[in-house]
């Protein structure tokens, strides 16, 4: 399920989540495996910001929708610290499973 219309136009940049200027190009590379907080918040920007499409980036970095929500949650309720794997178990009660 895109979270972009067909007909919407897509955005070249939007900013990220340290301030920079995020495009297609800087985000992080399809082959991915280690993901820290900051490139996990880079991908959730790029959705907000209309630069992919949430079918895309889930399809992109092999994520589920489940998978991305759950940083989105955590960005949405705790900010970049709350996207930290070793700080899971501390901010799980902050924004839930």
């Amino acid at each position: 399920m895109s979270n972009i219309a067909p007909d919407t136009p897509r955005s070249i940049a939007t900013i990220g989540p340290l301030g920079e200027r995020l495009t297609v190009e800087t985000l992080p590379p399809r082959t991915t495996t280690r993901w820290v907080a900051r490139r996990k918040a880079q991908v959730v920007a790029a959705v907000k910001g209309g630069l992919l499409s949430l079918d895309e980036v889930c399809d992109r970095y092999s994520l589920t929708i489940e998978e991305f929500a759950s940083w989105q949650r955590a960005l949405d309720k705790v900010g970049l610290p709350g996207l930290r794997v070793t700080r899971l178990q501390e901010y799980r009660s902050a924004y839930g499973r």
